[in-house]
């Protein structure tokens, strides 16, 4: 490797915190592409997914998690498993938390997990442009009678307040060494998972609340066409109830029409080339509860 004025450096970073405080976002954010769906909901990322940023003397893999809960069935336990992985094999955390009046009860049991696993951890403030200055402060120190954190940066995911100093302020915790990935690399995952995530967003946005918790989405055949032609892309929404399944297809199919039409415009925005989606529902009673159904869904290796 050419000679450096800085050392490289190179390392993993899980990005922990409850569901919805804004961990794919950031990771978003900081990557500058989009890696991980973000909706509303809690709980919308179910994989521990990685995206690598490198730069001219670093390499940064960031790993986004699930939002750590007290889970209650298998589905939400295999996410706390690979969670809880990603924790322990990260060189360094994020630990994300809201900008608050004070830390929440659940926040601080989640930080007692992480100080477990004896690695360095960076409080990570998110939506501090929605909290008043004067109460930041405070919310900070009590944060730091709790622990010593490597470091407490406020942020902004959404709008990018404070990003660029989180990314200077994470590497000298890096460990030095060679990259893991090739410099254009972006993630370890293939084409189809994130075509997968975009018919799961656009679930997640086009339903109340139960159904898409509800919902698994399983692509059954991707073909790459010759150029001038259409890719094929035929997935399967799997739900745990008949009744679901009308609910997912909707008055003459109309919902499904529509989660068809927006994952397919922006199916083809990732790949760049156009695409033929064809989805279909099918039923697999308390799939979220079973193991052979979990890995048969990508939930479990």
């Amino acid at each position: 490797m050419e000679n450096r004025a800085q050392p490289y450096r190179a390392g993993y970073v899980a990005v922990a915190g409850q569901p919805n405080v804004g961990k794919s976002t950031l990771v978003n954010r900081l990557l500058q592409f989009k890696l991980s769906i973000t909706t509303p909901k809690p709980q919308t990322t179910r994989h521990r997914i990685m995206g690598v940023l490198s730069g001219e003397n670093y390499q940064v893999i960031f790993l986004d998690t699930p939002g750590l809960i007290n889970p209650s069935y298998r589905l939400q336990e295999v996410m706390m498993e690979s969670a809880q992985r990603a924790i322990k094999d990260a060189d360094v955390i994020f630990f994300l938390v809201e900008a608050a009046a004070k830390p929440s009860s659940r926040d601080l049991e989640i930080l007692d997990l992480l100080v477990q696993v004896h690695k360095p951890i960076i409080l990570v403030i998110n939506k501090m442009d929605l909290i008043a200055k004067p109460q930041l402060l405070p919310f900070i120190h009590a944060y730091q009678t709790h622990h010593a954190f490597a470091e407490i940066v406020p942020v902004s995911a959404l709008q990018g307040d404070n990003c660029p100093l989180l990314l200077e302020t994470l590497l000298p915790y890096l460990p030095e060494g060679e990259p893991f990935y090739e410099q254009d690399a972006l993630t370890d995952h293939p084409e189809r998972f994130f075509v997968s995530e975009i018919i799961r967003e656009k679930i997640f946005s086009s339903y109340g609340d139960e159904i898409p918790y509800s919902t698994a989405v399983v692509i059954d055949e991707f073909h790459e066409a010759a150029p001038g032609k259409k890719d094929v892309i035929k997935a399967r929404i799997v739900v745990e109830r008949t009744s679901q399944k009308g609910i997912i297809i909707g008055k003459g199919g109309s919902m499904l029409r529509k989660v068809g039409t927006d994952s397919r415009r922006e199916i083809e925005n990732l790949l760049g080339r156009p695409v033929y989606l064809e989805l279909w529902v099918t039923v697999r009673e308390k799939w979220r509860k079973n193991d052979t159904f979990l890995r048969e869904f990508g939930y479990q290796g």
